[in-house]
C-alpha cells in the first residue's frame, strides 16, 4: 500500500492527479540503506522536465492499517552553489 501511496504522492507532484501519467512511468525503489528513491520514465519523466524538476525527495510511513507518502520537487534554479 505504501507504493501505491508514493506513486499518487508522485502524480500529485508533478500536478497531473492519478490520471495524468501512467502508473508504470514511476518507480519507487529503496537504495541499500533503504532510503526510498524515485525514477520517472516516458511521460512522467517530460512532465518533470516541462516543470523545472531536478530530484524529487519521497518520504515513506506505514502501519498495518494506514500508509503515507509525502513528496516535494525541487529545482536548482535560482540556487546560490558558493
Amino acid at each position: 500500500a505504501v507504493r501505491f501511496a508514493a506513486k499518487e504522492a508522485v502524480m500529485k507532484a508533478l500536478g497531473t492527479g492519478i490520471k495524468g501519467v501512467g502508473w508504470r512511468e514511476i518507480e519507487v525503489l529503496s537504495n541499500r540503506n533503504g532510503k526510498p528513491l524515485v525514477y520517472l520514465h516516458g511521460g512522467a519523466q517530460q512532465k518533470a522536465r516541462g516543470l523545472g524538476l531536478g530530484e524529487l525527495a519521497i518520504s515513506l510511513s506505514h502501519s498495518r492499517d494506514y500508509a503515507i507518502a509525502s513528496v516535494i520537487g525541487g529545482s536548482n534554479e535560482g540556487c546560490d552553489h558558493k
